[in-house]
């Protein structure tokens, strides 16, 4: 990833940490205000947001430290580290939000109405800011801290509508109704996030790009024999890795070597592979590796 990129990606986690510090604040004194427990719980998530997000803005900073001899491969997978840790306290908070709303389909409680509406507006406000300006990013740490955000926005939009329809009669349940059924959705989507998160972390081969599409590329060049060895993975989900080795006719001197290279490159960056290491082998050379 660019330092552009990543000064972007570090700016746009950045607005969204202080606009949800700043609600946070705003949705305890309400809470209060209101009495509400519904809302003081919301806010408790919140402040965990705020730490996530937190943590999220320090390690994609983190990330854009270039490569030494320790992370020889730089320190973009530190981006991934924060997707990881949000997806563990988005699951986590989702059971928690479950655990309190299941039991209030039993035993409904009716919050200050007018209240809720109020707060449920800014709620939808702040956060929706957050989500508009983080939706563009590419990495995996910007797409998991956007979920983690559009689950507040989903939220406040259940509170608001469970809200209005109080308002209007008398039916505490359907908050609980509502809270349940959008925090099932976000969890699905999480879950969903988590485990591409887990594959980065494992290196499996990036979603959307073919293997077998890449070799057959490249085999098809001139004077390339074969390919072996050929590995694809991710460091944050928006920066991929190839290394693959080649066999190319004895003949081949160093020039078209060179050109080979060159065009294993091209074809490679034009399927969204950013780094590319090329091993060249002659027909009648010997691969180190077992597995060649």
């Amino acid at each position: 990833m660019s330092r552009h990129q990543h000064q972007r990606s570090s700016a746009n986690i950045q607005f969204a940490f202080w606009l949800n510090i700043i609600f946070t604040i705003i949705e305890i004194i309400g809470g209060l205000y209101t009495n509400s427990i519904a809302i003081l719980s919301d806010a408790l998530h919140d402040l965990g947001d705020s730490v996530s997000l937190g943590l999220s803005w320090f390690l994609e900073n983190y990330s854009s430290k270039k490569r030494d001899n320790r992370y020889t491969y730089g320190y973009a997978r530190f981006s991934l580290l924060s997707a990881f840790i949000n997806g563990v306290l988005l699951i986590v908070g989702s059971v928690f939000i479950l655990s309190e709303a299941i039991p209030r389909l039993i035993k409904p409680e009716l919050p200050d109405v007018k209240g809720m509406i109020l707060l449920a507006i800014l709620g939808v406000v702040f956060n929706g800011l957050a989500v508009f300006r983080l939706k563009k990013g590419n990495t995996q740490n910007e797409k998991v801290v956007t979920w983690h955000l559009m689950e507040d926005v989903l939220g406040w939009v259940a509170v608001l509508i469970g809200a209005i329809i109080m308002l209007i009669a008398h039916l505490p349940i359907i908050d609980a109704i509502i809270s349940v059924i959008f925090t099932l959705f976000i969890l699905f989507n999480v879950v969903k996030n988590f485990n591409q998160t887990i594959r980065i972390f494992l290196q499996a081969k990036p979603e959307g790009i073919d293997l077998d599409q890449i070799e057959s590329k490249i085999v098809m060049l001139e004077h390339v024999n074969s390919v072996h060895d050929l590995h694809l993975w991710s460091m944050d989900g928006a920066n991929s890795v190839l290394t693959v080795h080649i066999v190319v006719d004895d003949i081949v001197d160093n020039h078209r070597v060179m050109k080979i290279k060159n065009e294993v490159r091209q074809l490679c960056h034009e399927l969204n592979v950013n780094h590319i290491t090329v091993e060249v082998e002659y027909d009648s050379e010997n691969c180190e590796l077992e597995n060649c």
